[in-house]
């Protein structure tokens, strides 16, 4: 409140500004993050400030606009379109210039959640596919136990329980077993909060707002409670018909081949889902490797990356012209340059542009809009940036000289595909008094993203441009980090209002554009290590109790003469077929997934033969570690002990 009626200096802003009122902290602004156009943008960050709106008279068909609305009460999303196109196409009847263009209605919830809705959304379908494994070896468990209290049903039901008695007696159990793990799982949830704001930061938008509320808390315990009933319920329904007298007489305790084909589905089951995670934690492995490999077409070694605002509006020249001979004599220092649209940013603008002497078109849908970057003469040089045409920016491109500017190839390609780029003219569409020359072309680089293909991109020099929030690059001859302090150091010595943020190096800005690549990767490799670790389980345990099952049929076995590796290869094919149906399901299951990853995919094929393979052929060769122990049980079963009461 003590701030009303200050007067504050804002960069872009030649005369200070008066503050006229305070929001209440927290408040977001988050576009999508594939239009910011700031390189101080981050998902998760809080409005410093607020302008009024000045739009440009004299631009009135400027793109660079978004309204904002709120819909009537009652009002459908299709129904503003629709009034909406209604619009537009009225104004392009007295406007041929807007025919074909119209404004696109989106909910603003939409679109702040856009981007983490597009990765949460397949993570949340592989939390399930954990759950539906846990459930199973849950339910596995339970019926493995119920199987193992047979006598003790049998009394009660002998002495006088009922059916429903007993029927309710096995559900509550399976409810309070589901209590006490939603406990557990409840400080389990806590720490796995930690890991995810840890490891998503820079991939999910308002992750710092992520808590484990009562409402988390009651949907977890509410959906621990209905698997626990599923779960419970083939045992509690087989206890309150169980017929007590061949259990009593002990030739009902152990399970039949029906509940060994229940289970035996159950494992399968498991072993397929577990298969679809392993090979989606695969691709995305491949995926983030193959970006990790990949050369974008300039340099990230050993480049500090720094943003820097000039508020003195007046000094702009006389600030950047110094801050560049400060650094550049700093030891250490290779090159140093500032830019306007350094790459994985999101940092640049577009403009609609026009070749000289070619056709062009007032019509905005058929006008050429291109993303534009401004540059210091040693930007090229200082991020690797190779010329295969023509020359660089010189000290001499100033907003006194000719304008001139650099196309990338494939500009020069798809605009100029059959004359020589160099000495082309171009410029602004409606700007009628300014001639851009083209005077050099420079290799393609990935600037957008690491995925996306080099797109036509244009150059301008930076003192013809005068670009207020840019970056500062440092190119060193070691650590970068180590001359950060004495960089900004510098930059505060030539202007101490100057605002120096965001110090990061080019490595770091080249990880952070694959956030939600590595936070997608880091959680399924974590679903599918603990899905395996539950098919494990689970395949031990059918085994186990099939083994448990069939004791006295395999003391007949050995007692007629069969060897012990022959009831090993009995055991363990039990469990190859099990592994081999669960793989061959798991595999039509992988590549559904795989289609549900692809926007996540680089390089890498969702029905990949080789992912699928490889992660096959690895969980078979576990899964069969877990068949070897009920087999050697099996094979030392003793003959004369099994069937010593028959």
């Amino acid at each position: 409140p003590n701030i009303i009626g200050k007067p504050v200096h804002i960069s872009r802003h030649p005369a200070p500004l008066t503050v006229v009122g305070v929001m209440p902290p927290g408040v977001r602004f988050l576009p999508d993050p594939s239009t910011a156009s700031e390189p101080n943008y981050d998902v998760n960050a809080l409005v410093d400030f607020w302008l009024p709106v000045a739009p440009d008279e004299t631009r009135p068909k400027n793109r660079g606009w978004n309204a904002v609305a709120r819909l009537r009460d009652g009002a459908a999303l299709e129904q503003a379109q629709a009034e909406v196109a209604a619009l537009s196409g009225r104004h392009a009847q007295t406007d041929p210039d807007l025919e074909g263009i119209t404004a696109k209605v989106l909910l603003v919830r939409d679109e702040l959640n856009h981007e983490g809705r597009r990765l949460l959304i397949p993570l949340l379908g592989a939390v399930a596919l954990v759950f539906l494994i846990a459930c199973g070896n849950v339910a596995g468990l339970l019926l493995a136990r119920g199987l193992q209290r047979q006598p003790e049903y049998a009394i009660r039901s002998a002495m006088g329980a009922g059916r429903w008695r007993l029927f309710r007696q096995v559900l509550i159990e399976s409810m309070a077993l589901a209590l006490v793990g939603s406990v557990f799982g409840a400080g389990l949830a806590a720490g796995a909060v930690k890991l995810f704001k840890a490891i998503g930061g820079h991939a999910i938008p308002r992750s710092d707002a992520v808590t484990v509320g009562w409402h988390v808390l009651a949907f977890g315990l509410v959906a621990a409670l209905i698997a626990a009933a599923f779960a419970g319920l083939l045992p509690a329904v087989r206890a309150s018909f169980l017929d007590p007298y061949p259990a009593l007489k002990g030739t009902r305790s152990s399970a039949g081949r029906a509940e060994r084909r229940l289970l035996g589905g159950v494992a399968t089951f498991q072993i397929a889902l577990t298969l679809a995670l392993l090979v989606g934690a695969a691709l995305l492995i491949r995926t983030v490797s193959n970006l990790a490999r990949l050369r974008p077409g300039y340099d990230t070694q050993n480049i500090l990356a720094l943003t820097v605002t000039c508020v003195q509006r007046d000094q702009w020249k006389d600030f950047h012209t110094r801050a560049l001979e400060r650094v550049s004599a700093l030891p250490g220092v290779r090159q140093a340059a500032f830019v306007w649209g350094l790459p994985l940013t999101g940092n640049k603008w577009s403009g609609d542009m026009e070749i000289i002497g070619q056709p062009g078109s007032s019509k905005l849908r058929d006008q050429m809009n291109l993303p534009l970057r401004s540059v210091t003469p040693d930007y090229f040089d200082a991020l690797g940036i190779k010329f295969v045409d023509g020359r660089g920016f010189r000290p001499s491109d100033n907003s006194e000289a000719p304008a001139v500017a650099v196309v990338n190839e494939a500009l020069a390609e798809r605009y100029f595909p059959k004359a020589h780029p160099i000495g082309m003219k171009l410029r602004f569409v409606g700007d009628t008094n300014r001639t851009i020359e083209v005077v050099g072309v420079v290799s393609n680089t990935r600037t957008e993203a690491l995925s996306q293909r080099a797109e036509p991109e244009i150059y301008f020099p930076f003192w013809q441009s005068s670009a207020f929030s840019k970056h500062l690059i440092v190119r060193t001859s070691s650590d970068p980090r180590q001359l950060a302090a004495i960089v900004k150091r510098e930059l505060h010595s030539v202007d101490p209002t100057a605002a120096v943020e965001h110090v990061k190096t080019m490595t770091d800005i080249r990880r952070e554009s694959v956030a939600p690549r590595t936070f997608a990767m880091r959680l399924l490799v974590g679903f599918a290590l603990v899905a395996s670790a539950l098919a494990l389980v689970g395949i031990y345990g059918v085994l186990s109790l099939s083994v448990g099952a069939r004791t006295k049929e395999i003391a007949v076995r050995i007692a007629i003469g069969a060897q012990w590796h022959e009831v090993l290869r009995m055991v363990l094919g039990e469990g190859f077929r099990l592994i081999a149906l669960g793989v061959l399901l798991g595999a039509i299951i992988a590549v559904s997934l795989g289609r549900v990853l692809e926007t996540f995919l680089f390089e890498a094929k969702p029905a990949d033969p080789i992912t699928l393979g490889g992660a096959a052929l690895v969980f078979a060769a576990v899964g069969s570690l877990a068949c070897l122990l009920p087999a050697f049980r099996a094979a030392r079963v003793d003959p004369m002990e099994a069937l010593r009461y028959e």
